[in-house]
This record gives structure tokens, sequence and C-alpha cells, in this order.
């Protein structure tokens, strides 16, 4: 079980390690992200997370209401390509600890990375993680999308 940042449980949420899951529920997550460039070719979007390096899932009783994955040489590398709270469960503590379990699995790799949208909000959150921005150190980021 994940705990909060006071040590609590997370609401009655479950997490789950793992590729292994209803694809249609998968699907209403990104719909409901608005993520359309993954959600219009769904095969591609399938192929993409059964190739990623690691998934993990968050559940109110059967319902997904939270995902993470991430992408990476399992040595060097771990790579956070999506982390997705359906809009209702937001602000709940999930996403922190999605991240935070992504952090204990992959703490024996030296370095994981993201990219995202700039906003405040995202920031903030990313911050409260130990996460640093390039913006604000000797690292910089490049970005070519085909």
């Amino acid at each position: 079980m994940f705990i909060d940042d006071q040590g609590g449980p997370l609401m009655t949420t479950h997490y789950e390690v793992g590729k292994l899951f209803d694809f249609k529920k998968v699907l209403n997550l990104y719909h409901d992200a608005n993520w359309t460039n993954y959600t219009d070719d769904v095969n591609k979007l399938k192929r993409a997370i059964n190739n990623s390096l690691l998934v993990i899932t968050a559940w109110e009783n059967e319902k997904l209401v939270g995902l993470i994955r991430t992408v990476g040489d399992k040595e060097s590398i771990s790579y956070i390509q999506d982390l997705l709270v359906l809009k209702e469960y937001q602000r709940c503590g999930i996403g922190k600890a999605l991240v935070r379990e992504v952090q204990k699995l992959t703490k024996n790799i030296r370095m994981t990375v993201l990219l995202t949208d700039e906003s405040k909000k995202t920031r903030k959150f990313y911050e409260s993680l130990g996460f640093s921005s390039c913006d604000k150190g000797q690292t910089v980021a490049f970005l070519q999308i085909n």
C-alpha cells in the first residue's frame, strides 16, 4: 500500500505493477487527459505501453484512476514517459504515489528524467518530488518532435 505525505493511506486506492490490464480502461484514462496524440492510434499506444520499462497503475475498486510508465535501459536512465490521473482523482496524492513508487523501483538507475508542459502547478509538483528543472541547473534539454 502507498502512503501519503502524512503517513496515512491514499484513499482506498490500490496500485499494481505490470502491463496486464483492460486496455479500454487505459484508453479512458488517456481520453480524460485529452492526449489525442496517443488515442488517435490505439495500436501504437498498445505497443508503446507493452514496450515500456515499467508500468504502474492506480485503481479505485475496479476503476483505473491513474497510470505511470517509464522507458529506459534499466541501468543508467529511466524516463517517465506518461503520468496520468483521472481529473476527478487529481490532488488526492495518487500522482505523487505513482512517482514515488517509480523512484523506489528504479533507485539503482543513475538518472530519472521527464519532459512535460510548463506551468507553475507542474513545476511545483515535480519539484516537491525532488526533481530539478534543467533551466535551473547546469544541464540543458533538447527536443525534436516528428
